[in-house]
């Protein structure tokens, strides 16, 4: 009896042995686990941060200098700051100041010049001012929106419009133009105002438009009934609405914004896009050749085309026209009709300018003169 109690207590000692062995052995193969994933989240961790990083270069210590038209872009520029540690300082004057300043100079005032018309951006990449550039991410913008060698590119695109003073029309008894022929009826004689198109860029997109929409002869003969009825050429770009609203005048040629829709709706007037061809005019960004900083300048034109930034320059701009330049994006809804953008010839934006100017100021015979 004995015996078997000690067989019996020798096979009990064995088992538990075996479980202990069998326990210390699981815990074992655990940990490593444990640690095999506390190690594989660390790497992809950090594979994240290496992706971030490359998408978002960094460029602290360095300055983006930037000629602009207008501050109202600041907010899109700290966005840029902050994703890239640039640093922007700003400087404002005008197209036709750049290209003079930069040839006397002999130097790049800046890293980017931001905004403009495109005749002046024509006139800078012929001069061999600005620097080429091409990526993946401007290779998506339609053709008609940058130079073929990547000299200049679009943020947007000013279309063309009128704005009517409603009470003024109806005390004449009249109605408002639908088209650019309709604008030159002699019924309109003293009521329509627009900026000169030498200091203009919006108004020469609209003498330049009116020519690419029934060519050279016709668009002459029907700017030459516009001009009838226009008693001078403002030298500011902002008079046309600003005293269409005052009610100095019926009819002004406006950028088709939406400033001009606050204006209209908040002072009984009306927008109106001409049904016989919408004029406009891209709106350029380049680089100039030389600059100290190139890289941030190239660095800034991807960003520019990103969908946030889009979306902050439609927003700035107030305009309905950024999913043209990056298809997708959407400004203000300000019903512009897309199909009636006129089929502009670029090539000879630039090109034909001053010979255009020298007809529009023999058409026009003094009436430049601010009054």
């Amino acid at each position: 009896m004995k015996r078997k109690f000690l067989v019996l207590l020798s096979i009990l000692i064995m088992a538990s042995l075996v479980i202990v062995g069998c326990g210390k052995k699981d815990n074992n193969e655990e940990k490593p686990a444990e640690e095999n994933t506390q190690t594989e989240t660390a790497e992809n961790t950090e594979e994240n941060k290496e992706e971030e990083n490359k998408d978002a270069q960094n460029f602290e210590g360095k300055t983006l200098n930037v000629v602009a038209t207008s501050d109202s872009y600041v907010p899109l520029f700290d966005k840029f700051t902050e994703k890239t540690g640039a640093k922007v300082e700003f400087l404002s004057m005008s197209s036709g100041e750049v290209i003079s300043r930069t040839k006397a100079e002999g130097k790049p005032m800046a890293d980017l010049w931001f905004g403009g018309g495109l005749d002046a951006f024509m006139a800078a990449r012929d001069d061999g001012l600005l620097e080429n550039y091409t990526s993946d991410v401007t290779a998506t913008v339609p053709e008609e929106y940058k130079d073929k060698d990547g000299a200049y590119i679009s943020k947007g695109i000013t279309v063309v419009g009128f704005i009517v003073n409603n009470a003024i029309l109806e005390e004449k008894g009249l109605e408002a133009p639908k088209t650019w022929k309709d604008l030159a009826d002699p019924k309109y004689e003293h009521l329509v105002i627009m900026s000169n198109p030498a200091i203009s860029g919006t108004n020469y997109a609209a003498l330049k438009g009116l020519l690419d929409i029934y060519g050279e002869e016709e668009g002459w003969k029907v700017f030459e009934g516009i001009n009838h009825n226009i008693d001078f050429y403002s030298k500011r770009g902002k008079d046309p609405q600003e005293k269409t609203v005052q009610g100095e005048f019926a009819i002004g040629i406006i950028p088709a914004d939406k400033k001009a829709f606050d204006a209209a709706k908040d002072n009984n007037l009306t927008v109106i896009y001409p049904e016989d061809g919408v004029c406009w005019v891209p709106e350029g960004v380049a680089i100039f050749k030389g600059s100290e900083n190139v890289d941030v300048a190239k660095a800034f034109i991807d960003f520019m085309l990103s969908e946030d930034a889009q979306k902050m320059i439609a927003e700035i701009d107030g305009k309905d026209s950024n999913q043209l330049i990056v298809p997708g994006i959407q400004g203000y809804d300000l019903g512009l009709p897309k199909d009636r953008l006129v089929k502009e010839d670029l090539s000879t934006f630039g090109s034909d300018r001053e010979r255009i100017l020298e007809k529009f100021n023999e058409i026009s015979k003094g009436k430049t003169e601010d009054k």
